[in-house]
């Protein structure tokens, strides 16, 4: 499965995978607004197994086909819980 992965201009180290390239359509118009202005940074061919570096590919794909994006944020955000 192809895969693009773009950057959030606005939220640092937040990544929106997405299953066809400019494929922003998919995703809730709240969603985009607090993602911020997206940067292209990987395109890549997706395959059950592949480690990535801070998400599951099966989770990713699984998200990919059911909803056509996966969000991955940063899981510490700095502040205290």
């Amino acid at each position: 499965m192809k895969c693009y992965v773009y950057k959030s201009l606005k939220r640092p180290d937040t990544y929106l995978y997405l299953d066809r390239k400019g494929g922003f359509d998919a995703l809730p118009d709240k969603m985009m607004d607090l993602f911020g202005g997206p940067q292209l940074v990987l395109e890549f061919e997706l395959v059950e197994g592949r480690a990535l570096a801070h998400a599951d590919s099966a989770q990713v794909m699984t998200k990919l086909n059911e909803q056509g994006y996966y969000l991955q944020i940063p899981l510490n955000s700095g502040k205290p819980a």
